[in-house]
């Protein structure tokens, strides 16, 4: 996490800034009026981090400016997450000032929480854990109403469990999310939810099939999987597709298989370059899949180019991107094939440069 920016009387500005200068980059293009999804100026973010700094007896959250890691930034208060973390901040930190053992090298606090009120706390430390240390951390679970897990160099001590749940609502419908601690999701519920229903507005119901890459633990998987016949969503992460197995099966979706394969393999796979015992255990042969349309939610470097021309293969596209500078890259090359039906920009990252955007991508006619 990076330094706070705080100016809540220009977020809404601030996102209009970063919209117009993501509509310069895709200047090239024929591009339908975007749809805009502003976020709360406050109170959005789902998890936090922040280093612990010792400063005699008293202890202090702590940020660092880029590079410099010898001028702490004490942090009193963080307004931009959400209400579980706030309630939690000062008397944590307050319990955590009060315990010798529980402060002792303590180096760094990361906080996950949810829409629907859950909260897990990892306490990181330069030193071995305890059943010492364990005891205490119990009662500061108790005391906070929170989970605790508590880190160091090849330790992990897990007090209750290492995920949180979140309930979120896409269409009327209601899921149920398993969230890992140290797997990815997005950290700003609101924006998720809102990119969750554009998607699923995006697709009709259809008798033909989806891939998707870089699913995550499924975060729009299981939406988007009550629109087609089946879903494929492949995953590099080991702890993400578990996380996603598990929500697909709570979720009691039928038609969701998952492969743990990068999106560079998937796109080999389909190319049918090599085998990939990871694919065994599906229910059909991939090539008895009927794909017709491509989801794709990849990291900030985006689309490796023989995974760009896979796209180009796909009747649809629905792309996710969190760099537009990447995202012009990629539609530059796809813009050959297909051309941009629907565009979407979500403030999933206010007060930073950072912008989430939504492409939907159909082919030209021949």
């Amino acid at each position: 996490m990076q330094l706070l920016d705080y100016r809540p009387d220009e977020c809404e500005s601030l996102f209009h800034e970063k919209t117009e200068g993501a509509l310069r980059l895709l200047s090239r293009l024929a591009l339908p009026d975007p749809v805009k999804h502003a976020s709360p100026p406050s109170g959005f973010r789902l998890r936090a981090e922040f280093r612990v700094w010792h400063d005699g007896n008293a202890l202090h959250y702590a940020m660092f400016p880029p590079g410099d890691s010898r001028s702490p930034r004490v942090i009193d208060n963080f307004p931009i997450v959400g209400p579980r973390i706030t309630e939690a901040m000062a008397p944590l930190r307050a319990r955590l000032q009060r315990s010798t053992e529980l402060r002792r090298k303590l180096f760094q606090v990361e906080f996950l929480s949810t829409l629907s009120g859950e909260l897990l706390v990892t306490l990181i430390y330069h030193r071995p854990l305890d059943e010492s240390w364990r005891a205490q951390a119990l009662e500061l679970a108790e005391a906070l109403s929170c989970k605790i897990i508590g880190r160091s160099r090849k330790q992990k001590l897990v007090l209750d469990t290492d995920w949180v749940e979140e309930m979120i609502e896409v269409g009327g419908q209601h899921y149920r999310y398993r969230q890992p601690e140290q797997c990815f999701t997005q950290p700003n519920g609101i924006i998720n939810q809102k990119m969750m229903t554009w998607l699923l507005a995006q697709c009709v119901t259809t008798d033909t099939d989806l891939l998707e890459l870089y699913c995550g633990i499924g975060n729009f998987t299981l939406p988007l999987s009550q629109r087609f016949r089946n879903v494929l969503a492949t995953e590099l992460s080991k702890p993400a597709t578990a996380a996603a197995r598990w929500n697909a099966e709570h979720n009691k979706t039928s038609n969701i298989e998952l492969a743990r394969l990068s999106a560079e393999e998937m796109t080999a796979a389909m190319a049918d370059e090599r085998p990939f015992r990871r694919l065994a255990h599906l229910k059909q042969a991939l090539n008895q899949y009927h794909f017709e349309t491509l989801l794709a939610d990849p990291p900030r470097a985006g689309l490796d180019e023989a995974t760009r021309a896979l796209a180009g293969n796909f009747t649809r596209v629905l792309y996710i991107s969190c760099s537009p500078e990447t995202l012009a890259r990629d539609l530059a090359t796809l813009s050959v094939t297909h051309e941009v039906e629907s565009l979407a920009f979500f403030d999933q990252f206010p007060y930073t440069h950072h912008l989430e955007s939504g492409v939907v991508l159909k082919k030209k006619a021949v």
